[in-house]
């Protein structure tokens, strides 16, 4: 898990921060060729700043090195907002990946992060510290992750609600 300064291509543009990288899951897959099989690499690898922004990407190459370092920068180029309140998520949600569910629930301070391995990696490093989660049917780490990542995504804040509802309240728009 190495930190690493680096030029935010997101929304907020020209702010610099620290990244730091999970691994969730490296692979060893053959191709069989005429002349035998050929060996690569797939890995699987997280990004966050804890606080509030999380990426995800799977890279592929011959050697273990150069895949890790494609996921991570494909990571980097993917990375999501996800809106946080008091240390945990705004509201309830559902992620969706191939055959993977993954339910995330808000949680009272203090209660620490309850989830499996993958998921646990996810929201760690998006910056929540207080979640419920709960992965039903698939159990591949990929899909797990992409739900996950699905989940926080469909995450909106109560500002953003008021603004897409026109109504007034914290931070909305008032003149509707």
């Amino acid at each position: 898990m190495d930190k690493e300064t680096v030029q935010e291509t997101a929304p907020k543009q020209g702010k610099i921060r620290e990244l730091e990288e999970k691994l969730i899951r490296v692979r060893r897959v053959f191709t069989v060729v005429k002349g035998g099989r050929t060996i690569g690499f797939n890995a699987l690898v997280v990004v966050g700043d804890k606080n509030g922004y999380v990426g995800l990407a799977l890279g592929k190459a011959k050697e273990l090195l150069g895949a890790i370092k494609k996921a991570r920068r494909k990571a980097e180029k993917a990375m999501i907002e996800v809106p946080l309140r008091n240390n945990t998520i705004p509201h309830k949600v559902v992620g969706k990946f191939g055959g993977a569910q993954v339910i995330l629930k808000p949680a009272a301070y203090g209660t620490g992060i309850i989830a499996g391995e993958v998921v646990r990696a996810v929201v760690e490093l998006a910056g929540v510290k207080d979640i419920l989660s709960k992965s039903l049917r698939s159990n591949n780490p990929l899909n797990l992750a992409k739900a996950t990542v699905n989940g926080l995504n469909k995450l909106r804040s109560a500002e953003e609600i008021f603004k897409l509802r026109g109504k007034g309240g914290k931070g909305g728009s008032e003149d509707s």
